[in-house]
Parts: C-alpha cells; structure tokens; sequence
C-alpha cells in the first residue's frame, strides 16, 4: 500500500467573474521513504498540490491522504520547509530548532541536546548562540533544516527551499539534503522548477504543466550514490525531462519514460 495517495484530486479558487482551476484531477502515490520532485513552470498547481498534502488547503474534489488518513489540517509528523526560512528573528539558533521541540512537550535539557545534534548534522554548531540576522542564506536555511529534522517527522514537504539562494550554496545544499534525508529515511515531497536540481534529488520527478494544471509525466530517476551533474547517465535524463515537457496535450496524462 502506498503511504501517501493523491486520488482525482481537483483544486477550484473563485475569483471575479468566474473560477481559476489550480489543479485538474491529479492522482499520484508515493512510497514511505521516497524523494519525490513536483518540477513545473509557474502557475502549473506545484504548490497548490503540495499545501494540500501538508494541511494548509483542502482539494475542491478528490481525497489525498497520508498512511490512510485523510489530510485535514498540518501536524507535526508533517513538516514544511518554506523558501523564507520562517526563523523568528528574536530567538537564537539553538531556539530556534527547539521551537517544534517545545510544542511536543519535551524537557529543556533534551530540547538542547536535539538541538545541537542537528545543528551538528548541518554543520551549524558553532552558531547556536547566533541570531538569523548574523547568518547568510543558505546558513539560514540550514537552520531551518535542522529545526524540520529536529521532530524526526515522518515527511519533509519543501517548497522551493534552495530558490533564493546563490548557485553555489544552492548545489551545496542539494548535496546535504540528499545525504541527510536519504540516510535518515525520510519521505520527501520537493516543489522545484529547476531540472538539474529535481534530477539531483529525486526517486522520482512528476512532471506538471499549467492552465489548468495537471501531472503530464513521472520519470524515475535511475541513479545512485553522489550525483555527478556533468556525468551522461546525468544529461540522458535531463533529455528524457525536455522530451516529457514536449509532450503533445493529446498524450497520456501519465506518462512514464
């Protein structure tokens, strides 16, 4: 059985003189464990999936569910990375990755040990005493990482995350995300609309297109270990995701490559 299913799911805003449709009828499973990249254009229903599934929105029509229950609201065994960071500006490093840590209920000195075992495991624990303002942004980010892993949730949805940042820091990230996520067994849903970095990533793209949106192919991604940007197993499936892109409206829905 999958451990998250997405069955017929329809999203409709209202907006004067008529309705917007967000996303049209999109199924999707995803196994426990998995890296799932949501890779699109602006506009194509990435994000609008991706609240649904973290509790933020509710589908016009359809069901999604994680583990067979139905998505109702946020939790914390469900946490979302945003492309803001969302640190609190008053509260130091450490305080900040204790912030989940003190809504489940947990005693101060192991709200500082979970702390500094993760600042440690993004390579932040000589900035505990640190404020965001005094970090860069990828720093931050990682920041915001931690405090994610910090509840040891069972999914990691992020959205965008590394999109604001520079090249470098962005592959960077790519690279400790993909080791630290993989190793701890995490189950990932990822919005980008960067090919290299969902390539980088995934277990699997699902390929979405605009007006209305909708999934127009879902791609394994057949590589394994450290993921060599420059290597041709690499660039083959970069061509097989501009070869799924060019797809004709008259092709499957679902189609994988």
């Amino acid at each position: 059985m999958s451990y998250i299913t997405v069955r017929d799911v329809s999203r409709i805003y209202p907006k004067q003189g008529g309705t917007f449709t967000a996303l049209n009828h999109v199924s999707l499973t995803v196994d426990r464990g998995e890296f799932l990249c949501l890779l699109g254009p602006s506009g194509c229903g990435k994000s609008t999936l991706l609240s649904i599934l973290a509790g933020f929105d509710r589908p016009t029509s359809g069901s999604a569910q994680i583990d067979g229950k139905e998505i109702t609201a946020p939790s914390l065994r469900c946490v979302t990375i945003f492309q803001n960071y969302g640190l609190l500006p008053w509260r130091t490093v450490e305080k900040n990755v204790e912030l989940g840590l003190e809504s489940l209920g947990k005693a101060p000195e192991e709200r500082r040990e979970t702390a500094h075992a993760y600042l440690k495991l993004v390579g932040l624990e000589r900035f505990a005493d640190h404020y965001p303002a005094e970090l860069s942004g990828g720093m931050q980010q990682r920041v915001a990482i931690a405090r994610a892993l910090a509840v040891d949730p069972d999914v990691l949805f992020m959205d965008e995350p590394f999109a604001a940042l520079d090249a470098i820091t962005r592959m960077k990230l790519q690279d400790e995300i993909s080791a630290i996520c993989r190793e701890q067994k995490k189950t990932i849903i990822f919005v980008t609309h960067d090919i290299d970095e969902a390539i980088v990533l995934a277990d699997r793209i699902v390929i979405m297109t605009p007006n209305p949106g909708k999934i127009k192919a879902i791609l394994p991604v057949d590589l394994h270990g450290r993921r060599d940007r420059t290597s041709p197993d690499f660039l083959h499936i970069r061509d097989r995701v501009f070869t799924a892109f060019a797809l004709k409206p008259e092709d499957k829905t679902e189609y994988y490559i």
